[in-house]
């Protein structure tokens, strides 16, 4: 009876501890940051934009699953989220610091999307399959990285975690729907998204340094 007893409160201490745990993550939770920052974060993983590469791996007979890319990449992800900070505590560097230096490797990235110029030089990568090169580096990648390292200076990481689950939502969508998405959407109509992007990503780009700057100063 005893044992019973200690079993049904230590049960429901849990669920005392998980509903307290949901109630914070749901106060943390702001829907015009989840908004922004997931056009911002799917402008910098550019699942159509690399709809292409995708396409021309499956061409090389190279077997890739929608689900191990998107398992893949919210694991990397959600990991950096959470020792990204701690890398930089470990350096010793501010995080606004952070987030101008962050801003302006966006900032060329944004260019690239933009101008249709090659700024970051592309580099070969051994292996094939879902995890290399899709999941890292070509979606979880160093672009990714800085992205989400420089808007928690700015973000709740609650926002940032809903946000990463809808673009590895979007990410699944067009992994699957790929061919589908060539053929009825076209180059043309894909040129013109990942230049639209390019000119959200401009924009924020612009706001994190200028925004920090201010901050630092």
């Amino acid at each position: 009876m005893l044992i019973f007893l200690y079993l049904c409160a230590k049960i429901l201490t849990i669920m005392s501890d998980f509903i307290l745990s949901c109630s914070r993550f749901l106060g943390e939770l702001d829907i015009w940051q989840v908004v922004s920052s997931f056009v911002f974060l799917i402008a910098i993983i550019d699942p159509f934009g690399n709809i292409p590469i995708t396409i021309s791996m499956e061409q090389k007979g190279i077997k890739i699953s929608a689900w191990r890319v998107c398992l893949a990449s919210i694991i990397i992800l959600v990991t950096f989220l959470f020792l990204g900070e701690w890398v930089l505590k470990l350096f010793n560097v501010q995080i606004e610091y952070f987030a101008v230096a962050g801003g302006f490797i966006i900032f060329l990235m944004s260019l690239e999307m933009i101008l249709d110029v090659v700024i970051f030089q592309p580099t070969e990568f051994s292996g094939s399959g879902s995890i290399v090169p899709l999941a890292f580096p070509m979606y979880a990648g160093p672009g990714a990285f800085t992205a989400l390292l420089s808007i928690t200076a700015e973000y709740t990481i609650a926002s940032l975690l809903v946000s990463l689950v809808c673009c590895i939502l979007v990410l699944y969508l067009v992994l699957i729907g790929t061919h589908w998405l060539t053929k009825y959407l076209g180059q043309t109509s894909l040129y013109i998204i990942r230049k639209f992007f390019g000119i959200i990503v401009l924009a924020i780009s612009c706001k994190l340094m200028f925004g920090n700057l201010a901050a630092i100063f």
